[in-house]
């Protein structure tokens, strides 16, 4: 069974930087898409950014220029840099991670979710 464990969370100012980390374990033969979704109160879960194996990007257009994805292959890891955070960057960020395990089975699996709160 895999498993994505997030970190790196917390409460920062506006205009200051966080670093998210997404670590995955398991039997995993390849991780395709890595990917941050953030979740808002009363609001749905929205994309932040993904990247794929071959570390092509894509961002939200409301964190173009400020978050930075980026991946580790082979530690099984992904990171998100936030700068610049906004008060409406406020919410519950989650690791998401496309997984081929040694079956060749293709499946998706979500981190259990780290709270940032940005302060004005």
């Amino acid at each position: 069974q895999v498993q994505l464990v997030e970190s790196g969370g917390g409460l920062v100012q506006a205009g200051k930087s966080l670093r998210l980390s997404c670590a995955a374990s398991g039997r995993i033969f390849r991780i395709n898409t890595m990917g941050w979704y953030r979740q808002a109160p009363g609001k749905q879960r929205e994309l932040v950014a993904t990247i794929t194996s071959g570390s092509s990007t894509n961002y939200a257009d409301s964190v173009k220029g400020r978050f930075t994805i980026s991946r580790d292959n082979a530690k099984n890891t992904g990171d998100l840099q936030m700068n610049s955070l906004k008060p409406e960057d406020t919410a519950v960020y989650y690791c998401n991670a496309e997984i081929t395990d040694y079956r060749l089975i293709k499946y998706d699996v979500w981190g259990q979710g780290t709270q940032v709160t940005v302060s004005s």
